[in-house]
Protein backbone atom coordinates (compact mmCIF):
# COMPACT_ATOMS: atom_id res chain seq x y z
CA UNK A 1 0.00 0.00 0.00
CA UNK A 2 3.07 1.96 0.80
CA UNK A 3 4.65 1.92 -2.32
CA UNK A 4 1.54 2.46 -4.74
CA UNK A 5 1.25 5.91 -2.65
CA UNK A 6 4.23 6.39 -3.18
CA UNK A 7 4.14 5.45 -7.02
CA UNK A 8 0.90 8.29 -6.97
CA UNK A 9 3.07 10.69 -5.53
CA UNK A 10 5.73 10.46 -7.81
CA UNK A 11 3.45 10.56 -10.85
CA UNK A 12 1.93 13.52 -9.26
CA UNK A 13 5.54 15.34 -9.12
CA UNK A 14 6.38 14.66 -12.48
CA UNK A 15 2.97 15.68 -13.84
CA UNK A 16 3.15 18.94 -12.12
CA UNK A 17 6.71 19.98 -12.71
CA UNK A 18 8.33 18.28 -15.80
CA UNK A 19 11.80 17.81 -16.05
CA UNK A 20 12.58 18.82 -12.45
CA UNK A 21 12.78 15.22 -11.27
CA UNK A 22 15.97 14.13 -13.01
CA UNK A 23 18.91 13.88 -10.59
CA UNK A 24 22.70 14.41 -11.99
CA UNK A 25 25.26 13.76 -9.53
CA UNK A 26 27.85 14.95 -11.42
CA UNK A 27 29.31 18.14 -9.84
CA UNK A 28 32.15 18.91 -11.58
CA UNK A 29 31.07 21.66 -14.03
CA UNK A 30 29.81 23.84 -10.93
CA UNK A 31 31.44 26.66 -10.29
CA UNK A 32 30.91 28.52 -6.78
CA UNK A 33 32.83 31.72 -5.82
CA UNK A 34 32.16 32.42 -1.80
CA UNK A 35 33.44 34.30 1.38
CA UNK A 36 33.91 32.15 4.26
CA UNK A 37 35.93 33.37 7.33
CA UNK A 38 36.84 36.92 5.46
CA UNK A 39 38.29 35.42 2.94
CA UNK A 40 37.37 34.50 -0.69
CA UNK A 41 37.29 31.22 -2.05
CA UNK A 42 36.46 28.73 -5.01
CA UNK A 43 35.25 25.30 -5.49
CA UNK A 44 35.75 24.58 -9.01
CA UNK A 45 35.87 20.69 -10.23
CA UNK A 46 34.67 19.47 -6.66
CA UNK A 47 37.88 21.57 -4.65
CA UNK A 48 38.07 24.17 -2.48
CA UNK A 49 40.52 26.93 -2.56
CA UNK A 50 41.27 29.99 -0.98
CA UNK A 51 42.04 32.76 -3.50
CA UNK A 52 43.09 35.65 -1.01
CA UNK A 53 45.69 35.82 1.52
CA UNK A 54 44.51 38.55 4.04
CA UNK A 55 41.04 38.93 5.78
CA UNK A 56 38.41 41.77 4.53
CA UNK A 57 34.61 42.38 4.43
CA UNK A 58 32.16 41.56 1.83
CA UNK A 59 28.89 43.57 1.93
CA UNK A 60 28.28 41.88 -1.91
CA UNK A 61 28.84 38.50 -3.60
CA UNK A 62 31.84 38.18 -5.30
CA UNK A 63 30.47 37.94 -9.46
CA UNK A 64 31.80 35.89 -12.61
CA UNK A 65 32.64 37.40 -15.93
CA UNK A 66 30.25 36.36 -18.60
CA UNK A 67 32.80 33.65 -19.09
CA UNK A 68 33.59 32.17 -16.60
CA UNK A 69 37.67 33.48 -16.43
CA UNK A 70 37.78 36.14 -13.82
CA UNK A 71 35.90 37.09 -10.70
CA UNK A 72 34.96 40.78 -9.33
CA UNK A 73 34.74 41.51 -6.03
CA UNK A 74 34.69 44.28 -3.82
CA UNK A 75 36.31 44.68 -0.23
CA UNK A 76 35.98 46.79 2.81
CA UNK A 77 39.35 47.37 4.36
CA UNK A 78 40.57 49.04 7.27
CA UNK A 79 42.42 52.34 7.12
CA UNK A 80 45.11 53.08 9.53
CA UNK A 81 43.91 55.13 12.63
CA UNK A 82 45.07 58.62 10.75
CA UNK A 83 43.41 58.41 7.78
CA UNK A 84 40.15 60.70 7.31
CA UNK A 85 38.12 57.55 6.37
CA UNK A 86 38.43 54.60 8.76
CA UNK A 87 37.16 52.39 5.99
CA UNK A 88 37.90 51.63 1.96
CA UNK A 89 36.04 49.96 -0.39
CA UNK A 90 38.48 48.40 -2.99
CA UNK A 91 37.57 46.72 -6.01
CA UNK A 92 39.50 44.45 -7.65
CA UNK A 93 39.68 41.41 -10.28
CA UNK A 94 41.05 37.75 -10.05
CA UNK A 95 42.49 36.08 -13.03
CA UNK A 96 42.13 32.05 -12.30
CA UNK A 97 43.99 31.24 -15.06
CA UNK A 98 47.05 32.89 -13.81
CA UNK A 99 45.66 33.11 -9.87
CA UNK A 100 46.69 37.24 -9.77
CA UNK A 101 44.62 39.63 -8.35
CA UNK A 102 44.58 42.84 -9.78
CA UNK A 103 43.53 46.36 -8.34
CA UNK A 104 40.83 48.09 -10.13
CA UNK A 105 40.09 51.03 -8.26
CA UNK A 106 41.17 52.06 -4.41
CA UNK A 107 37.70 53.68 -3.58
CA UNK A 108 34.87 52.76 -5.90
CA UNK A 109 31.64 51.08 -5.16
CA UNK A 110 28.58 49.16 -7.55
CA UNK A 111 31.39 47.37 -10.10
CA UNK A 112 29.23 45.29 -12.40
CA UNK A 113 30.49 43.32 -15.18
CA UNK A 114 30.21 44.24 -19.38
CA UNK A 115 27.43 41.52 -20.47
CA UNK A 116 29.93 40.78 -23.54
CA UNK A 117 33.38 41.44 -22.83
CA UNK A 118 35.90 41.29 -19.67
CA UNK A 119 35.76 44.87 -18.70
CA UNK A 120 34.62 46.52 -15.24
CA UNK A 121 32.24 49.55 -15.05
CA UNK A 122 32.03 51.10 -11.39
CA UNK A 123 31.02 54.60 -9.54
CA UNK A 124 33.44 56.94 -7.90
CA UNK A 125 31.54 59.87 -6.06
CA UNK A 126 29.02 60.02 -9.06
CA UNK A 127 31.31 59.23 -11.75
CA UNK A 128 30.56 56.19 -14.12
CA UNK A 129 33.95 55.01 -14.95
CA UNK A 130 35.17 51.71 -16.79
CA UNK A 131 38.39 49.54 -16.64
CA UNK A 132 40.23 47.26 -19.12
CA UNK A 133 42.13 45.95 -15.81
CA UNK A 134 45.61 48.51 -16.93
CA UNK A 135 43.88 51.81 -16.37
CA UNK A 136 40.25 53.63 -16.11
CA UNK A 137 38.78 55.61 -17.66
CA UNK A 138 35.95 58.19 -17.05
CA UNK A 139 32.36 57.82 -18.88
CA UNK A 140 29.84 59.69 -17.19
CA UNK A 141 29.13 62.39 -14.38
CA UNK A 142 25.99 62.84 -11.45
CA UNK A 143 25.36 58.94 -11.97
CA UNK A 144 23.22 57.41 -9.19
CA UNK A 145 23.33 53.86 -10.40
CA UNK A 146 23.22 51.87 -13.82
CA UNK A 147 23.42 49.04 -15.42
CA UNK A 148 24.54 47.19 -18.81
CA UNK A 149 22.64 47.08 -22.03
CA UNK A 150 22.25 43.87 -22.62
CA UNK A 151 24.93 44.80 -26.08
CA UNK A 152 27.18 45.89 -23.65
CA UNK A 153 27.49 48.90 -25.78
CA UNK A 154 25.31 51.39 -23.94
CA UNK A 155 24.61 51.93 -20.05
CA UNK A 156 20.89 53.32 -18.69
CA UNK A 157 21.84 55.20 -15.55
CA UNK A 158 19.78 57.54 -13.54
CA UNK A 159 21.01 60.92 -11.62
CA UNK A 160 19.09 61.09 -8.15
CA UNK A 161 16.98 64.22 -7.20
CA UNK A 162 17.98 67.13 -5.47
CA UNK A 163 16.67 69.34 -2.85
CA UNK A 164 16.52 73.27 -3.86
CA UNK A 165 14.90 75.68 -2.15
CA UNK A 166 11.56 75.31 -3.48
CA UNK A 167 11.52 71.49 -3.18
CA UNK A 168 13.41 68.45 -4.71
CA UNK A 169 13.84 67.69 -8.15
CA UNK A 170 13.00 65.00 -10.71
CA UNK A 171 15.21 61.95 -10.97
CA UNK A 172 15.88 61.34 -14.86
CA UNK A 173 16.92 58.25 -16.62
CA UNK A 174 19.78 58.53 -19.26
CA UNK A 175 21.07 56.05 -21.96
CA UNK A 176 24.92 56.75 -21.93
CA UNK A 177 26.78 55.25 -24.99
CA UNK A 178 30.45 52.95 -23.96
CA UNK A 179 32.99 55.18 -26.26
CA UNK A 180 34.48 53.07 -28.90
CA UNK A 181 37.71 54.60 -27.78
CA UNK A 182 38.46 55.41 -24.15
CA UNK A 183 41.85 56.97 -24.49
CA UNK A 184 40.29 59.61 -26.33
CA UNK A 185 37.12 59.91 -24.54
CA UNK A 186 37.02 63.48 -22.92
CA UNK A 187 33.82 65.32 -23.42
CA UNK A 188 31.87 63.30 -20.47
CA UNK A 189 28.39 65.00 -21.76
CA UNK A 190 28.91 63.76 -25.18
CA UNK A 191 26.34 61.45 -26.39
CA UNK A 192 24.27 61.43 -23.60
CA UNK A 193 20.45 60.75 -23.95
CA UNK A 194 18.28 61.65 -21.45
CA UNK A 195 15.86 58.77 -21.84
CA UNK A 196 12.74 59.43 -19.20
CA UNK A 197 11.99 61.95 -16.72
CA UNK A 198 10.52 60.08 -13.60
CA UNK A 199 7.50 62.28 -11.54
CA UNK A 200 8.32 64.37 -8.74
CA UNK A 201 5.26 61.69 -6.82
CA UNK A 202 4.34 58.79 -7.62
CA UNK A 203 1.30 57.01 -5.85
CA UNK A 204 -0.61 53.26 -6.71
CA UNK A 205 -3.53 52.18 -4.91
CA UNK A 206 -2.91 54.03 -1.29
CA UNK A 207 0.58 54.15 -1.04
CA UNK A 208 2.44 57.36 -2.27
CA UNK A 209 6.07 58.01 -1.98
CA UNK A 210 8.51 60.93 -3.42
CA UNK A 211 10.90 59.89 -6.03
CA UNK A 212 14.27 60.80 -5.32
CA UNK A 213 16.43 57.78 -6.33
CA UNK A 214 15.96 54.98 -9.01
CA UNK A 215 18.42 51.83 -8.88
CA UNK A 216 17.83 48.14 -9.43
CA UNK A 217 18.12 48.22 -13.30
CA UNK A 218 17.06 44.73 -15.21
CA UNK A 219 16.20 43.92 -18.81
CA UNK A 220 13.66 41.64 -19.87
CA UNK A 221 14.52 38.97 -21.93
CA UNK A 222 13.62 40.34 -25.19
CA UNK A 223 15.42 43.23 -24.07
CA UNK A 224 11.99 45.44 -24.65
CA UNK A 225 11.65 46.09 -21.02
CA UNK A 226 13.49 47.82 -17.99
CA UNK A 227 12.65 46.89 -14.54
CA UNK A 228 13.77 49.05 -11.65
CA UNK A 229 12.96 50.85 -8.16
CA UNK A 230 12.14 53.92 -7.18
CA UNK A 231 12.85 55.20 -3.74
CA UNK A 232 11.89 57.86 -1.38
CA UNK A 233 14.45 59.49 1.57
CA UNK A 234 17.18 56.41 2.88
CA UNK A 235 14.78 56.06 5.96
CA UNK A 236 11.65 56.18 4.46
CA UNK A 237 13.05 53.37 1.63
CA UNK A 238 13.07 51.01 4.67
CA UNK A 239 9.43 50.69 4.45
CA UNK A 240 8.29 51.57 0.76
CA UNK A 241 10.00 51.53 -2.85
CA UNK A 242 7.89 51.21 -6.16
CA UNK A 243 9.09 48.53 -8.65
CA UNK A 244 8.22 50.05 -12.02
CA UNK A 245 9.00 48.61 -15.91
CA UNK A 246 9.75 51.04 -18.91
CA UNK A 247 10.15 50.16 -21.86
CA UNK A 248 13.12 50.35 -23.63
CA UNK A 249 12.20 52.90 -26.02
CA UNK A 250 11.22 55.55 -23.08
CA UNK A 251 7.22 55.84 -23.73
CA UNK A 252 5.71 53.15 -21.66
CA UNK A 253 6.21 53.82 -18.11
CA UNK A 254 4.30 51.60 -15.47
CA UNK A 255 4.14 51.88 -11.38
CA UNK A 256 4.32 47.91 -10.78
CA UNK A 257 3.77 47.33 -7.02
CA UNK A 258 5.34 48.48 -3.38
CA UNK A 259 8.39 46.58 -2.22
CA UNK A 260 10.90 46.67 0.17
CA UNK A 261 14.96 46.12 -0.15
CA UNK A 262 15.43 43.50 2.40
CA UNK A 263 14.18 40.96 0.39
CA UNK A 264 14.92 39.54 -2.90
CA UNK A 265 15.63 42.10 -5.95
CA UNK A 266 12.82 41.71 -8.86
CA UNK A 267 13.96 38.87 -11.32
CA UNK A 268 13.00 38.29 -15.23
CA UNK A 269 12.56 34.67 -16.34
CA UNK A 270 15.25 33.02 -18.70
CA UNK A 271 13.28 33.68 -22.18
CA UNK A 272 9.67 35.14 -21.17
CA UNK A 273 9.04 38.45 -20.77
CA UNK A 274 8.06 37.52 -17.03
CA UNK A 275 8.84 39.53 -14.28
CA UNK A 276 9.50 37.80 -10.81
CA UNK A 277 9.50 40.17 -6.99
CA UNK A 278 7.98 40.13 -3.54
CA UNK A 279 5.48 42.63 -3.25
CA UNK A 280 4.71 44.46 -0.33
CA UNK A 281 5.83 47.41 2.03
CA UNK A 282 6.61 47.54 5.57
CA UNK A 283 10.08 46.51 7.40
CA UNK A 284 10.62 42.76 8.11
CA UNK A 285 10.92 44.20 12.01
CA UNK A 286 7.35 45.15 11.48
CA UNK A 287 6.64 41.61 11.16
CA UNK A 288 6.68 38.76 8.26
CA UNK A 289 3.27 39.59 6.87
CA UNK A 290 2.42 40.93 3.30
CA UNK A 291 5.24 39.85 1.62
CA UNK A 292 3.66 38.14 -1.81
CA UNK A 293 6.00 36.49 -4.79
CA UNK A 294 4.41 37.56 -7.98
CA UNK A 295 4.78 37.25 -11.17
CA UNK A 296 3.99 39.97 -14.10
CA UNK A 297 3.42 38.96 -17.93
CA UNK A 298 4.71 41.72 -20.27
CA UNK A 299 3.19 43.67 -22.81
CA UNK A 300 0.08 42.95 -20.65
CA UNK A 301 1.15 43.90 -16.89
CA UNK A 302 -1.33 41.00 -15.62
CA UNK A 303 0.05 39.81 -12.42
CA UNK A 304 -0.58 37.26 -10.41
CA UNK A 305 -0.33 36.47 -6.70
CA UNK A 306 1.70 32.94 -6.27
CA UNK A 307 1.84 33.29 -2.34
CA UNK A 308 -0.65 31.82 -0.37
CA UNK A 309 -2.97 33.02 2.26
CA UNK A 310 -1.23 32.72 5.68
CA UNK A 311 2.45 33.08 4.43
CA UNK A 312 5.44 35.26 3.49
CA UNK A 313 8.65 35.20 1.07
CA UNK A 314 11.97 36.31 1.36
CA UNK A 315 13.60 35.08 -1.47
CA UNK A 316 13.33 33.90 -4.86
CA UNK A 317 14.83 31.99 -7.92
CA UNK A 318 14.10 31.27 -11.24
CA UNK A 319 14.53 27.35 -12.54
CA UNK A 320 12.56 27.66 -16.01
CA UNK A 321 10.24 30.16 -17.70
CA UNK A 322 7.27 28.42 -15.75
CA UNK A 323 9.08 27.19 -12.40
CA UNK A 324 10.56 28.98 -9.52
CA UNK A 325 11.82 28.00 -5.78
CA UNK A 326 11.22 30.31 -3.16
CA UNK A 327 12.08 30.91 0.85
CA UNK A 328 8.49 31.26 2.75
CA UNK A 329 8.05 31.09 6.42
CA UNK A 330 4.85 31.18 8.05
CA UNK A 331 3.39 35.08 8.43
CA UNK A 332 3.71 36.20 12.01
CA UNK A 333 4.64 39.57 13.77
CA UNK A 334 8.22 40.14 14.83
CA UNK A 335 10.10 38.94 18.33
CA UNK A 336 13.12 40.41 19.74
CA UNK A 337 13.69 36.72 20.74
CA UNK A 338 15.16 34.84 17.14
CA UNK A 339 13.89 30.99 18.61
CA UNK A 340 10.09 32.99 18.06
CA UNK A 341 10.84 34.53 14.54
CA UNK A 342 9.69 31.88 11.99
CA UNK A 343 12.67 30.36 9.79
CA UNK A 344 12.16 30.08 6.06
CA UNK A 345 11.94 26.20 4.00
CA UNK A 346 11.91 25.96 0.47
CA UNK A 347 8.83 25.55 -1.88
CA UNK A 348 8.89 24.70 -5.32
CA UNK A 349 6.11 26.50 -7.39
CA UNK A 350 4.90 26.63 -10.74
CA UNK A 351 2.89 29.21 -12.14
CA UNK A 352 0.53 28.07 -14.11
CA UNK A 353 -0.80 25.19 -11.43
CA UNK A 354 -2.24 25.83 -7.81
CA UNK A 355 -0.36 23.28 -6.04
CA UNK A 356 3.29 23.98 -4.81
CA UNK A 357 5.00 21.82 -3.11
CA UNK A 358 7.97 21.87 -0.27
CA UNK A 359 11.05 20.70 -0.34
CA UNK A 360 13.18 21.14 2.41
CA UNK A 361 12.64 20.75 6.11
CA UNK A 362 15.68 22.65 8.19
CA UNK A 363 15.73 21.53 11.52
CA UNK A 364 14.85 23.61 14.23
CA UNK A 365 16.05 27.08 14.89
CA UNK A 366 17.35 27.04 11.27
CA UNK A 367 15.81 28.39 8.31
CA UNK A 368 16.50 28.42 4.56
CA UNK A 369 17.53 31.40 2.46
CA UNK A 370 18.93 32.38 -0.58
CA UNK A 371 18.04 30.06 -2.86
CA UNK A 372 19.76 29.87 -6.16
CA UNK A 373 19.21 27.73 -9.49
CA UNK A 374 22.50 25.77 -11.36
CA UNK A 375 21.21 25.79 -14.64
CA UNK A 376 24.71 23.78 -15.24
CA UNK A 377 23.64 20.84 -13.32
CA UNK A 378 19.72 21.57 -12.81
CA UNK A 379 19.97 22.15 -9.55
CA UNK A 380 19.10 23.85 -6.69
CA UNK A 381 21.52 25.48 -3.86
CA UNK A 382 20.61 27.55 -0.45
CA UNK A 383 21.80 28.26 2.79
CA UNK A 384 20.42 26.89 6.04
CA UNK A 385 21.36 29.16 8.86
CA UNK A 386 19.82 31.04 11.16
CA UNK A 387 18.52 34.29 10.77
CA UNK A 388 21.45 35.75 13.19
CA UNK A 389 24.29 34.50 10.97
CA UNK A 390 26.17 35.82 8.73
CA UNK A 391 27.81 32.35 7.35
CA UNK A 392 25.44 29.13 7.16
CA UNK A 393 25.72 25.82 5.05
CA UNK A 394 25.92 25.58 1.18
CA UNK A 395 23.21 23.00 0.54
CA UNK A 396 22.44 21.57 -2.79
CA UNK A 397 19.43 19.23 -3.96
CA UNK A 398 17.49 18.31 -6.88
CA UNK A 399 14.43 20.29 -7.79
CA UNK A 400 12.26 18.74 -5.59
CA UNK A 401 14.40 18.11 -2.27
CA UNK A 402 15.54 14.65 -3.32
CA UNK A 403 19.11 13.82 -2.95
CA UNK A 404 19.93 16.69 -0.54
CA UNK A 405 23.62 17.39 0.84
CA UNK A 406 25.82 19.87 2.19
CA UNK A 407 28.28 21.28 -0.30
CA UNK A 408 30.13 23.79 1.72
CA UNK A 409 30.24 24.45 5.69
CA UNK A 410 29.87 27.88 7.05
CA UNK A 411 29.52 29.98 3.59
CA UNK A 412 28.89 33.44 3.55
CA UNK A 413 27.89 35.41 0.69
CA UNK A 414 28.40 32.99 -2.94
CA UNK A 415 27.83 32.86 -6.43
CA UNK A 416 27.52 30.37 -8.94
CA UNK A 417 28.55 30.58 -12.58
CA UNK A 418 25.48 29.72 -14.57
CA UNK A 419 26.17 29.75 -18.41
Amino acid sequence: MQKKIFIIMMTFVYLLFPNLTHADTDNTSLKIVYVKDGYLWTKINNKDQKITSKPAVYHYPPQWSFDGQFILYQKEITQSSTDSYPTQSEIWVYNLKTKKHTLIFNDGSNPKWSPTKNIVAFLDGGVLNVSDFKQFYNIALGVDDFNWFPDGKNFIASSSASLHPDGWTNPILYKIPLPNDLKNHKMLTENVNQFFVIPKDLKKGNVSIPSINASSFEFSPNQKWISFIVSPTASWSMDSNFLCIISADGKIFEIQDEVIFQVDEPKWAYQKNILGYIAGGGRLVAGFKDKDLKVTEMPAFTSTNLTPPNFAELGFTWCNDSTLIVSRVVESEWSNDPKKRPKPALFLVNIHEPNQLKITNPTKNLGDYSPVYSTSLNKITWVRKSDLEIEGDLWMADLNGKNPKILIKKVGLYSIFNK
